[in-house]
């Protein structure tokens, strides 16, 4: 499978996903992910945030080939309603929708729309979920279930997706997650921990898929890249942008997770902390201190560097195995053009150098 490259649509302009819809600013940012070559753009998931099925819908509506990576959590929506909603929008998009089930990693944040399950049961959920999806894709004849989450007689869906199937992604840095997506997801998703560490976890999720005797997902890598003409100039921007992190108030709706004086309660998180307290630089160019500064509030570890240091970071982790790069900023838009004028085409030529077949179209 070809390497290739994930953003994050943001509905309006600011660090994070905002709660209005500039319709205006996703047009352009849209149109700027599509334009600029990126394959997927992640459409991220929160109790406050825009309705992220609508978002999808408003991206494939407004694009012509950038596949949204819509992000779901299992308990908000019924699974035979879930499936019909996300047919229907494979169907409008002709075959770009991929699907990223999000369990929750705050009992918290889960509680704002009324999921008090543990932790351990969502990801038990979430692998009941998964499945009955497929089921409600595929079935010729109307099945019922019995499960632990869930139970229905007699459900039939008129609607399927464009290829047959969607794509889904699962995520996380626990063992539940490991076991959830080696079993039963296309993709997996990790935030940006150092080589050794995603070496190991990307084996972890594999060791499940082979148990299973099933293929291992395809990884999915995320970081907050910094980038500048020289790498002088991105270590000096990256400080900008730390101070400017560390004075923004109030905390974005991506980090009203737990408060900033506690230690977040997902094993990801936990992880990135851990990693940031060894040291704020790690391999060739993975920085820590803004995982501190939002206390590993969702993806927040940079690469910073020139185009050409960051590209040859983003191809180490290419070399251990994933396939998947999401790269998005701390200005979200035009870090975005940056990334698709300068980084894309430096790694899309090195890995069109190592092999023609190693990198997307």
């Amino acid at each position: 499978m070809p390497v290739e490259f994930i953003s994050a649509i943001s509905p309006s302009a600011g660090f994070g996903m905002g709660t209005a819809f500039d319709t205006a600013h996703a047009r352009k940012y849209a149109h700027a992910l599509d334009d600029g070559g990126f394959d997927y753009t992640l459409v991220a998931y929160h109790s406050s945030a825009v309705d992220a099925n609508q978002l999808a819908q408003f991206v494939v509506n407004h694009t012509e080939r950038i596949k949204p990576m819509l992000a779901h959590r299992p308990g908000v929506i019924f699974p035979t309603h879930a499936a019909r909603t996300f047919a229907t929008l494979d169907q409008i998009s002709r075959g770009r929708l991929a699907i990223h089930i999000i369990s929750g990693g705050s009992d918290e944040e889960q509680r704002r729309e009324g999921d008090y399950l543990t932790k351990t049961q969502r990801y038990e959920r979430s692998d009941e979920y998964i499945q009955l999806l497929r089921q409600a894709w595929t079935a010729t004849e109307p099945f019922s279930h019995d499960g632990s989450y869930y139970k229905f007689e007699g459900f039939h869906s008129d609607v399927r997706p464009y290829d047959g199937t969607i794509p889904i992604s699962v995520g996380g840095s626990s063992e539940d997650a490991y076991r959830v997506g080696g079993q039963r997801g296309d993709i997996f998703g990790l935030w940006g921990e150092p080589l050794a560490e995603t070496k190991q976890q990307i084996e972890a999720v594999g060791k499940y898929a082979d148990a299973a005797g099933r293929p291992r997902p395809r990884i999915w890598v995320s970081f907050r890249p910094i980038v500048a003409a020289t790498d002088e100039l991105a270590w000096e921007k990256a400080h900008r942008i730390l101070g400017q992190v560390q004075a923004a108030a109030p905390v974005p709706a991506s980090a009203r997770h737990y408060p900033l004086t506690e230690r977040p309660a997902n094993v990801g998180s936990q992880r990135l902390l851990d990693v940031a307290a060894r040291g704020e630089l790690h391999d060739r160019a993975l920085w820590t201190p803004l995982v501190t500064a939002t206390n590993a509030a969702g993806s927040s570890t940079a690469l910073v560097g020139s185009p050409e240091t960051v590209a040859a970071a983003l191809l180490d982790y290419v070399d251990i195995g994933c396939e998947l790069l999401s790269i998005r900023g701390y200005d979200p838009l035009n870090d975005a053009i940056d990334y698709a004028r300068y980084v894309l085409p430096i790694v899309r030529q090195e890995l069109s150098r190592r092999t023609p077949l190693a990198v997307a179209s």
